[in-house]
């Protein structure tokens, strides 16, 4: 018997085949997937340490192939680019758990899950239990929604509003930390045809500018020469609360070769837009103001 972690232990009836208890492998005590397992049982959510016995059997994950020739967990990988392909699920565990600044180690002792485990799920696709995503949601602060995608295509903020909400001013330096050194955020320009518009452009902060690119053509590009207002916000749908950071400046387009050659190397990422956009704007602000919404008591 081998398995690896995610996998399902089942316990069958030897009379009638039929499962009695199941539970996810959350443990392994020998590289080679033999036992014993630590498993976190589905009907009580607790974790033992099991050696199964000739009533139990594993469960694969779908996307592992069970048998008897098969290797170790390094058979997740993706044999095309040789790195492993984690699932949605563990994509967006492990986006919100760096933007919270958690370890692995802190954020499994809060999901009291194994480090190895929480590693699994974040660097392969893998199917976890409703027990284990509601334990990372709430040790995140988010949802079990939120976790695999649902409301995706919502606007956020559709929770109800904290009973005794805080708002507060944030000074300078707190809305320069806020806009961090890459994210997305929203440009307020007058386009061509002289109506407003906001558009959602992947931007970086270099030296104190908030620069992102864009084709000359586009509605974003409108930007350049003008005094504009650049915005970034967060809401954290589970807790109710959020902040926003507002920029205001005169955008321009950065034109030395060099500059040019430096921002391309050492972008975070490419536009989310796609195609051809090697026009960099830089945004200098001459205003920046935030507002954070807190409960009353913090």
């Amino acid at each position: 018997m081998r398995a690896h972690l995610g996998d399902q232990l089942v316990i069958e009836s030897p009379a009638t085949g039929v499962a009695r208890r199941d539970g996810e492998i959350v443990g392994l005590h020998h590289e080679d997937g033999t036992p014993p397992y630590d498993v976190r049982w589905s009907d009580t959510d607790e974790v033992t340490l099991v050696f199964p016995g000739p009533d139990a059997h594993i469960r694969h994950l779908e996307h592992e192939h069970p048998g008897p020739g098969r290797g170790g967990p390094a058979e997740a990988v993706s044999t095309a680019t040789g790195a492993a392909d984690p699932g949605d699920i563990g994509r967006r565990v492990a986006a919100e758990r760096r933007r919270r600044g958690l370890t692995r180690v802190e954020t499994a002792g809060r999901a009291r899950m194994s480090p190895d485990y929480l590693a699994y799920l974040e660097e392969r696709p893998a199917d976890p239990t409703l027990g284990t995503l509601i334990r990372l949601a709430d040790a995140l602060g988010t949802t079990v929604a939120a976790l695999r995608g649902g409301g995706m295509d919502l606007p956020p903020g559709q929770g109800h509003a904290l009973l005794h909400p805080r708002l507060r001013d944030l000074g300078p330096e707190e809305c320069r930390t806020l806009l961090s050194t890459h994210g997305v955020g929203r440009v307020s320009v007058t386009a061509a045809d002289g109506h407003p518009a906001v558009v959602p452009v992947n931007y970086e902060v270099v030296d104190d500018a908030i620069v992102f690119r864009t084709a000359p053509d586009s509605v974003a590009a409108a930007a350049v020469e003008t005094e504009v207002a650049f915005e970034v916000d967060h809401v954290d749908e589970a807790m109710s609360q959020g902040w926003s950071v507002l920029a205001v400046g005169t955008a321009s387009r950065v034109t030395e070769p060099e500059a040019v050659r430096g921002l391309a190397q050492h972008a975070h990422t490419t536009p989310w837009a796609g195609g051809e956009r090697d026009m960099w704007v830089s945004i200098r602000p001459t205003r920046l103001t935030g507002r954070r919404i807190t409960p009353a008591d913090r």
